[in-house]
């Protein structure tokens, strides 16, 4: 018999100091992300709403759109932004899907329930401009916010809902609860009621839309067990679910099969067809 018991909440979550080269990321996608921005058809920071981080950048293929492809950043809900990630968007674009990338507003000057509000209005605003289904994506606290679109009191609109063919959490974070364990919560600002109420896990998802959760081999444990959590749940509940651990990845480079468009990744929830994986 084997007892796990987590005895340092914030070591459980902390990547950087856990990964050779940990501390090279983000400031390691800052110069892809730009040059890809700089050679990209693209719309720059499109308003979604009236804050200055309510913004989102659209990435154009040079054909008719297949759909939509969204992709939400992480950064605890309390760091980074859109800038950092646009290189990402090379295999969707290849495949011939538009890209949506928001910013939205951080904690601790708003809440996650806000930043949730605000990523259904940024996919909303995209939705509105690209025709054909919606795959969404998300990586670590993006993970967590592309879930909640999929759950049943989901901010997104039922006619944006029903175009929903595919999301993809990378390295979600999908029980807020343990996050009040850890010195991050002073920013995040959770209680237990906060907790459990934007925690996917706790919710029902929308049963027509597949979900897959995705994780490095090579995460915390932490990470691992967030992303079979919500598969095995919500699995439970009537959803399409597929857990994936992909061999030598750690959470910083996990993200990397997004930009190639013959990955196992993107050929999971777009397919070789490009139709969301259905």
């Amino acid at each position: 018999m084997v007892a796990f018991a987590v005895t340092d909440w914030d070591d459980a979550y902390e990547n950087g100091r856990n990964i050779p080269g940990g501390s090279d990321y983000p400031a390691a996608w800052v110069e892809p992300a730009a040059s890809f921005r700089a050679a990209a058809r693209a719309r720059l920071d499109l308003p979604y709403g009236e804050g200055a981080r309510h913004r989102y950048d659209l990435f154009l293929p040079e054909d008719a759109a297949k759909g939509l492809f969204v992709f939400v950043h992480g950064g605890y809900w309390m760091a980074l932004d859109k800038s950092y990630w646009s290189h990402l968007a090379a295999g969707p674009l290849a495949q011939g899907w538009a890209v949506s990338m928001p910013s939205y507003d951080l904690c601790p000057e708003v809440s996650i329930a806000d930043i949730t509000t605000q990523v259904g209005a940024a996919i909303t605003h995209a939705a509105d401009k690209i025709d054909g289904p919606i795959v969404l994506s998300g990586h670590s606290a993006g993970g967590h916010l592309v879930t909640a679109m999929m759950c049943e009191d989901s901010p997104l609109s039922d006619e944006t809902r029903s175009r929903l063919a595919h999301v993809l959490s990378i390295s979600g974070v999908h029980d807020l609860r343990p996050m009040l364990r850890t010195e991050r919560n002073a920013a995040l600002q959770l209680d237990m009621e906060g907790a459990e109420a934007n925690s996917p896990v706790l919710k029902r998802p929308l049963e027509h839309v597949p979900l897959t959760t995705w994780v490095g081999g090579g995460e915390r444990q932490e990470f691992l067990r967030q992303s079979a959590l919500l598969s095995n749940i919500w699995h439970g509940l009537g959803c399409i679910t597929q857990d994936v651990v992909a061999p030598d990845r750690h959470h910083f480079n996990v993200i990397d099969d997004l930009a190639d468009p013959n990955s196992a990744m993107l050929q999971t929830v777009l397919g070789s067809g490009g139709e969301g994986g259905q």
